[in-house]
């Protein structure tokens, strides 16, 4: 059973822009831990999202963190693209990346938190060489590219698995949960090990009828924050 409390990441992708202000308040209200930020080029996913001009524009106008994903070809060189600073989470598939050392290694020398994320289909035992090196993996529950989705079932037992795996080899990192993370998956992927979990379409974003402070407010109670 895990006994810290659960992280949010907002996904940013799914915030419309004509409400983006009123999101921004709301997140800095209520201490929200993270901004999930997507960055997709239309040739590792079939999506394009969010593009640099955005990602800066947004830095000015918040300083909650930001948890960059990288859903791209050749990350290594599209991470220099954005203003990635000291503290920021940051998140490179290890699918399709032939440079994950480098990535590795240059993210640790920005002061990065670094993370590698792998698809549902991606066995963990493929970070064997690198989890020392790690602040934490991001696992998709979902095939990426577009929110939405339903989560794969398998992926639930994956993060418990994982978890599992790396207590037995002495590590405490962070498990990120990220697709059709609901505030029932939530709840059970915080019971397999899970600490920070993405939040898109399938709950923060979707409910007209509550207060965002109310929807984060009954997240939490999920991913003990009572």
């Amino acid at each position: 059973m895990n006994n810290e409390k659960g992280k949010l990441s907002a996904s940013m992708m799914c915030a419309g822009l004509d409400k983006l202000f009123y999101f921004l308040t709301e997140f800095k209200e209520v201490n929200l831990e993270y901004l999930h930020i997507d960055i997709m080029d239309g040739q590792f996913v079939p999506n394009f999202a969010l593009g640099t001009d955005y990602v800066k524009s947004l830095r000015r106008i918040t300083d909650i963190p930001f948890d960059y994903h990288f859903l791209v070809n050749n990350p290594l060189e599209k991470m220099t693209w954005f203003d990635i600073r000291e503290g920021d989470q940051v998140a490179f598939h290890w699918e399709n990346n032939e440079n994950i050392q480098e990535c590795i290694d240059y993210l640790t020398r920005l002061g990065a938190k670094v993370f590698i994320a792998i698809n549902p289909e991606t066995d963990f035992h493929v970070l064997d060489n690198y989890f020392s090196q790690l602040d934490g993996i991001l696992v998709m529950h979902t095939p990426p590219g577009f929110a939405g989705k339903k989560l794969i079932p398998e992926t639930i037992d994956k993060v418990g698995n994982l978890r599992d795996y790396l207590t037995e080899i002495g590590l405490d990192l962070e498990i990120e949960s990220d697709g059709n993370v609901s505030i029932e998956n939530a709840e059970k992927l915080y019971k397999k090990g899970a600490t920070i979990f993405v939040s898109g379409t399938s709950s923060l974003f979707m409910n007209s009828e509550k207060s965002m402070k109310e929807i984060i407010a009954e997240k939490r109670k999920v991913i003990g924050w009572e």
